[in-house]
């Protein structure tokens, strides 16, 4: 499957905002956005350009896509799929976004950025509901309890990504057996309790043309 391979942090300049594609690295002064506040390329600094409608639709499409690490078209099929369901549009296509089993991963703690926790699942190292499962698109359900495997337990890279957990981290949608590495999918999460600034309201309207 294609797949971004380029330097992640022109994709945070290119948005203007932080989309934490490097896990930790993007809270600590190695940040590329902290040292560089303005687009790549040749004009990046001198690039003033004031945007339409449709410019700021598609840059916070592009922002939300690049955020939970999509390809256009796995967004654009996750956005159809958001608009079949009840209810509001924007706020379905992100529970189902923060649904993946790749983004419970990494809201669990089980790695420090989804690009990690998109390749633990790809290799088989997590099951749901006792079973394993290694696509990064698994929709997750209430109720779904998603653990590492015992066989990967003792993997350096499981270790260090508990040990940055701190106490009353967890999202309220969430419940960690952090002893047992293993997490619970307590319910669908509320919009305001997801925590991102997106205006995804302009995804709709960008797709509703």
């Amino acid at each position: 499957m294609a797949r971004y391979r380029n330097a992640v942090c022109k994709l945070c300049r290119r948005e203007g905002d932080k989309l934490f594609l490097k896990g930790e690295r993007c809270l600590s002064s190695k940040c590329s956005l902290d040292k560089k506040a303005y687009p790549p390329g040749q004009h990046g600094k001198s690039r003033r350009i004031k945007m339409s409608d449709y410019g700021l639709q598609l840059r916070e499409k592009q922002k939300i896509k690049r955020y939970y690490g999509l390809l256009e078209s796995q967004f654009r099929k996750t956005f159809e799929k958001a608009n079949r369901k009840k209810g509001i549009t924007s706020e379905n296509m992100l529970k189902m976004l923060e649904s993946r089993l790749d983004n419970v991963v990494l809201r669990l703690g089980f790695a420090t950025s989804r690009a990690t926790a998109r390749q633990l699942v790809r290799h088989r190292h997590f099951s749901v509901n006792d079973r394993k499962v290694d696509i990064p698109s698994f929709q997750v359900k209430p109720g779904d309890v998603i653990q590492v495997l015992e066989k990967s337990r003792k993997m350096e890279v499981f270790h260090n990504a508990m040990k940055r957990i701190k106490e009353g981290q967890q999202y309220p949608w969430l419940e960690l057996d952090k002893a047992n590495m293993k997490g619970t999918f307590l319910e669908m999460p509320n919009r305001a309790d997801i925590p991102v600034t997106f205006n995804e309201n302009l995804v709709v309207e960008l797709y509703s043309k």
